[in-house]
């Protein structure tokens, strides 16, 4: 079948071929059944004649009498020969009835045969007495006109029908399949739209009817859209966060740059002249060299977190976090005196599997945001506990707190909450990025809760009971297994 016709009329005509199949085998089945009756009615009707014949022929009553247009006749079959007795109606050409009666001496015998000039014929032969056959002979003529009749009624009839089903199931049929119809249209329309400029896919299968499959298909095919304009979304959304990314990143890094290309210039008028100003155009180039290159440092270190592909920086060993949050907790005191530390670390150890050198990060990133994001006299807390089954670090501030519509940005990447003082500190805006990423590498959660007068960060992790086994209770710290 063509493939270029179109489904509802392929699927029509081969409806039309399949009843045309049926129609054949009903037919064929009515026609052969119609004759079998017809021809065993006519044989019926022979034998209940030569029965009356019969009769008469033995009481001497006569020869045979036939009914109209038939042939009756009584032969006498002497040594494989027969001839026919006088009385008889017979035929022009009487050779057929003989062969006939010359085959009945041993009993009844039913023969259809063809008399030239006058067709069919159904014959009947029977034995009268020793020597003598009753043979009649009725024409088929109307038999074989009543079963031409029927074909050609049934033709019709079965014709008619064809082309009514043909009609009706076309009409059907486009109708069950319009709902395939309307997802084609609907595909058509997703076509027009240029997914360059917005990922938006507003476009769904509507209506309903068509069955089950249908419905299926179209809930299906619905599903599979909405799936197309999240992904879309996703992927447009991601698209806008690099490109926000590389720009913030470019910026970063343009802002050491140019203060390193700067210095470097007044360095080079003021070296023969100001060896003091020299000394310090140097370290002011050394600071801003430190600064980016700690900025590297940390887009180098999420660039790994994100990608599946490149080897983790994590190094797991046996860590304490009572340990890891005291030495922060010492350091913190140091660099920034303006801001009161207090510590509440359990004093029994806090195993985990855990990098130190990344946790020791995560802690540090925290301290200094609420250092940066303070005012001086600011008072901070460190907390360090066992909690359900894990360890709880908890850093807590007193400061103006964090507005509600900046919380749930505060862990992207370049974000700042009040950007003109962050730069002032030398901010980059990854730190809190960092936490998040290197926290959930080691399968756990950190939070937010702020309030003007209270700001929690909090860092949940896995706790490490097996590393409590033993003395000595963990593995050194940077130990890498």
């Amino acid at each position: 079948m063509n493939s270029r016709l179109r489904l509802v009329t392929r699927l029509a005509l081969g409806l039309a071929a399949l009843a045309l199949v049926v129609f054949a085998v009903v037919g064929t089945v009515l026609v052969t059944t119609m004759h079998s009756y017809l021809a065993q009615r006519l044989d019926e009707q022979l034998a209940s004649t030569q029965k009356d014949q019969i009769g008469r022929l033995l009481a001497r009553r006569g020869p045979p009498r036939a009914p109209y247009a038939w042939y009756s006749a009584v032969f006498q079959v002497r040594d494989g020969t027969a001839e026919p007795e006088p009385g008889g109606s017979l035929p022009s050409t009487v050779d057929p009835l003989t062969a006939v009666a010359r085959d009945a001496g041993g009993g009844d015998v039913f023969r259809t045969v063809y008399i030239h000039g006058e067709g069919n014929f159904r014959v009947r032969a029977c034995p009268v007495r020793p020597g003598e056959v009753l043979v009649s002979a009725a024409p088929q003529g109307d038999l074989d006109r009543t079963v031409r009749r029927l074909v050609f009624e049934l033709g019709a009839a079965f014709v008619l029908a064809l082309a009514v089903l043909v009609f009706v199931g076309r009409l059907v049929l486009r109708k069950g399949l319009r709902p395939l119809s309307d997802m084609a249209a609907t595909a058509r329309n997703i076509t027009g739209h240029d997914l360059t400029r917005s990922a938006d896919l507003p476009v769904r299968v509507s209506g309903s009817g068509g069955g089950v499959e249908v419905e299926e298909l179209r809930t299906a095919f619905n599903r599979m859209l909405e799936h197309i304009d999240a992904s879309l979304a996703a992927r447009t959304s991601a698209d806008e966060r690099l490109r926000r990314f590389v720009a913030d990143a470019s910026h970063e890094l343009r802002t050491p740059l140019t203060s390193i290309r700067g210095y470097a210039e007044l360095f080079r008028y003021a070296a023969a002249n100001e060896p003091a100003e020299r000394d310090a155009h140097l370290a002011r180039i050394r600071a801003e060299t430190a600064r980016m290159s700690v900025l590297v440092d940390d887009l180098l270190l999420l660039a790994r977190l994100d990608s599946p592909d490149m080897e983790t920086p994590l190094r797991l060993s046996g860590t304490d976090l009572a340990e890891l949050a005291g030495q922060a907790a010492e350091a913190f005191r140091v660099a920034q005196p303006a801001h009161p530390l207090t510590v509440d670390i359990a004093e029994e150890p806090l195993p985990l599997r855990a990098d130190p050198v990344r946790l020791r990060q995560v802690i540090d990133n925290l301290l200094t945001n609420a250092a940066a994001h303070t005012p001086p006299g600011t008072q901070v807390t460190l907390t360090a506990r066992r909690a359900d089954g894990a360890v709880e670090l908890a850093i807590t501030d007193t400061g103006p707190g964090i507005p509600p519509e900046h919380q749930t940005r505060v862990f992207d990447r370049f974000y700042r909450v009040d950007d003109s003082r962050t730069r002032a500190n030398g901010g980059s805006g990854l730190g809190l990025a960092v936490v998040h990423l290197l926290v959930t590498a080691h399968g756990g959660t950190v939070t937010l809760e702020s309030r003007p007068g209270r700001t929690v960060f909090t860092v949940r992790l896995p706790s490490d009971r097996a590393g409590q086994a033993g003395e000595g209770g963990l593995a050194e710290p940077g130990l890498e297994q």
